[in-house]
């Protein structure tokens, strides 16, 4: 086998070095110096790729014009969420990467897709757990899949030589951080060994037709774990994100070269595994025969999806000389900035309150046509008064007090309608979105903040 070359690099400004060096002699930053491979042995003879299928691609020149556009066919699991986070199915040579928090859910979730693939081979590769481990979890999913395999090993050259005897036609790494290449000397969760491991698995999806699930950790800020070009060399990012507390998942698309990335996929965690659930709305509001304050229903689009999510809101009168602002699910700066303009054109006297937000289920949510329920909710804590029932707010609200239009306002009417609400109160500005079709339920429309509370109070 031909020699490695290695040598190091500052991550910083690229200064090369033939050793490790502390302090970067171009730069002067400390700790910055990675080892890169310069040169290495062909990978391709090494694991045999080239008889894995008996087609092989020959490499020239093409004419765009003479290249056939044609869908690409996908394998269809029976988890109508992850297809439709991935836009319709897995791409075969797809390379995917999934993050996701510590203990959310990431083993359990493909290791039953992987189950759940009955007429294909899967092989699972865990570098974190043993097989016992694995056999426990699969026993509690309570799933018999005879096609699918585990290998518990780190090595890629070895777990290559295992590829090249099953011929799996779907591959899961779990984790990225725990594989490692011979050909680089770092130990295993480093920049260059995850980049190096993922290179090599992006080499074999390619070059088999084999799509590649590759389980990644995240940092304590929330980012994927690795170097940038880790999310880069991969077709699809997905972030399975939710609260530990809560039953509820989220699957989120960040990057997606064969699909949307305004999908998303929500799950609950079960004695059995991941249950997909088909209608959001229904759990992210409390069913409840008392008409509280504080609390407002809020028209909003998750990706493709519209949601009907629950705010409460609770004002009280400040004990201490700073009032104090907190906020679960929603942007602490947005809130300042609602109840700013409650107290430039309304008149309330929130300077002096003690504001606590809520959004019910633990989602984090984004979007801004949310601002009208979290106005109303504040109102209602403010005024002791629940709000008229069957009502929900979508709605953007301005600096000047005026409620903007939102997008997609038809979906968010006929999925306020299908839940049984029996008015709505939208943007007076965006009616022209809207189509004339009989509806069930009343479209309130208004131009600004003062006009609602009147409504509403």
């Amino acid at each position: 086998m031909a020699k490695v070359k290695t040598a190091f690099f500052c991550s910083n400004c690229g200064y090369e070095s033939a050793k490790w060096l502390g302090k970067c002699p171009s730069c002067n930053t400390w700790n910055t110096f990675v080892e890169e491979v310069i040169s290495k042995p062909s990978l391709k003879k090494e694991n045999g790729w080239d008889d894995y299928h008996e087609e092989s691609r020959s490499i020239r020149t093409i004419a765009l014009h003479t290249i056939s556009s044609s869908e690409q066919v996908r394998i269809t699991t029976s988890d109508a969420e992850l297809n439709r986070v991935l836009g319709g199915g897995i791409v075969p040579g797809s390379i995917v990467l999934i993050a996701g928090e510590p203990g959310i859910g990431k083993s359990t979730l493909f290791l039953q897709n992987g189950l759940q693939l009955q007429d294909k081979t899967v092989l699972y590769i865990s570098g974190e757990e043993s097989e016992q481990q694995i056999k426990m979890r699969a026993d509690r999913l309570n799933i018999r899949n005879d096609n699918f395999y585990l290998l518990t090993e780190t090595l890629t050259q070895t777990i290559f030589q295992e590829i090249k005897k099953l011929k799996p036609h779907l591959v899961i790494v779990d984790s990225i951080q725990t594989i490692q290449s011979p050909y680089i000397d770092s130990s295993p969760g480093s920049i260059s060994q995850i980049r190096e491991s993922a290179a090599e698995f992006q080499r074999f999806a390619k070059e088999t037709n084999t799509p590649v699930f590759l389980i990644g950790h995240i940092t304590k800020d929330g980012s994927i774990a690795g170097p940038k070009i880790l999310e880069h060399m991969v077709d699809t990012v997905l972030q399975f994100e939710g609260d530990r507390h809560y039953a509820y998942r989220i699957l989120r698309t960040i990057k997606n070269r064969f699909g949307s990335t305004s999908e998303l996929g929500i799950y609950e965690m079960t004695g059995a595994g991941m249950r997909g659930v088909n209608n959001p709305s229904e759990i992210l509001m409390t069913q409840k025969e008392d008409r509280l304050s504080g609390i407002a229903i809020a028209a909003t689009i998750e990706g493709m999806r519209p949601l009907l999510i629950e705010v409460q809101a609770l004002v009280t009168q400040s004990v201490y000389g700073t009032p104090q602002r907190t906020v679960s699910g929603f942007d602490l700066r947005r809130l300042q900035l609602l109840l700013a303009v409650l107290e430039k054109k309304g008149g309330f006297h929130f300077g002096v309150k003690d504001v606590f937000l809520n959004i019910a289920g633990g989602l984090k949510v984004e979007d801004p046509s949310i601002d009208l329920a979290v106005l109303c909710a504040l109102l209602s804590s403010y005024e002791d008064l629940p709000l008229p029932p069957h009502i929900c707010f979508a709605g953007e609200v301005g600096l000047s007090g005026e409620v903007r239009a939102v997008h997609r306002v038809e979906q968010r009417i006929a999925e306020a309608e299908k839940l049984g609400f029996e008015k709505i109160i939208i943007s007076r500005y965006g009616q022209k979105s809207i189509a004339k079709s009989k509806t069930n339920i009343e479209v309130i429309p208004m131009g600004r903040v003062e006009e609602v509370y009147q409504y509403l109070f």
